[in-house]
């Protein structure tokens, strides 16, 4: 397989504390590349260290444009200039929206939409300036599909990927690819919170009721009868990074399972 087989340059990895991201590094890590790992968590530091690779971790706050000039104008010290930048970072809130909260609401749009324009902002100039590469940022399939008690998140997703894409358009030329993967229900940190499973392994009920749907809430299952992996999604994160890919760009990779049957 190409992806496996390919030698990657730098890569700076947002939201790589855990999660998708912190899968994401591993995947980059495995195939022998750079990695720059940052994330608001300072638990980063020892996802670097448990990958026994060389490379740099720093903690930042996405919303602040001038932390993430100053993150990568180290990560660039560190490793050099980077050939891929993968943007996981990102927060969820949720309930009804007769209940969300103004802090709520500008959590979200603040992590995952601006925080969006500035990592991608910085990764596409460093990008342009090394004569091309690639940028994935990782959204949500709710972000095109409206999901009932997850209005702030959805909206802001949706924010992010337009974004993205647009930035996207406007570096095309310049040799830079820009793609969103879109996950759908994963087993993470951050869906096990949404089923009261903090910690350890999402429950098997809740994995049960997340593959089977519920109409109530207008949501479909997952046809594939199983939730995510976080390596799942890093996988395709991989993809779209490598020269397998080389000539997609502004796409949107739904790996849900088919749960918004994506054609």
């Amino acid at each position: 397989m190409p992806v496996v087989a390919e030698e990657f340059g730098p890569v700076v990895i947002t939201g790589a504390a855990g999660g998708i991201g912190a899968a994401v590094a591993a995947a980059f890590a495995h195939r022998g590349a750079p990695i720059a790992l940052l994330d608001h968590d300072p638990a980063v530091h020892k996802v670097l260290a448990e990958l026994g690779v060389d490379g740099y971790a720093g903690v930042v706050d996405v919303t602040d444009r001038d932390a993430v000039d100053r993150v990568f104008d180290e990560a660039v010290a560190a490793l050099g200039a980077p050939a891929v930048v993968v943007h996981a970072a990102g927060v969820l809130e949720t309930g009804p929206v007769a209940e969300l909260t103004e802090a709520q609401w500008n959590r979200c749009l603040a992590v995952n939409a601006t925080g969006t324009v500035n990592v991608t902002r910085r990764a596409a100039t460093e990008l342009v300036n090394a004569g091309g590469g690639a940028i994935v940022v990782v959204t949500s399939n709710a972000g095109a599909t409206p999901r009932a008690g997850m209005a702030a998140y959805g909206a802001s997703k949706a924010a992010a990927a337009s974004f993205a894409r647009a930035l996207g358009l406007e570096v095309a030329g310049r040799g830079v690819r820009v793609n969103l993967v879109s996950p759908g229900s994963t087993d993470t940190p951050m869906l096990r919170v949404m089923w009261s499973a903090a910690s350890g392994a999402l429950a098997a009920d809740a994995r049960d009721r997340i593959v089977a749907g519920d109409p109530g809430s207008y949501k479909l299952g997952i046809p594939l009868r199983r939730v995510a992996d976080s390596a799942d999604v890093a996988e395709a994160v991989l993809f779209l990074a490598s020269d397998a890919a080389r000539h997609i760009t502004l796409h949107d990779l739904r790996v849900d399972g088919g749960a918004t049957l994506d054609m």
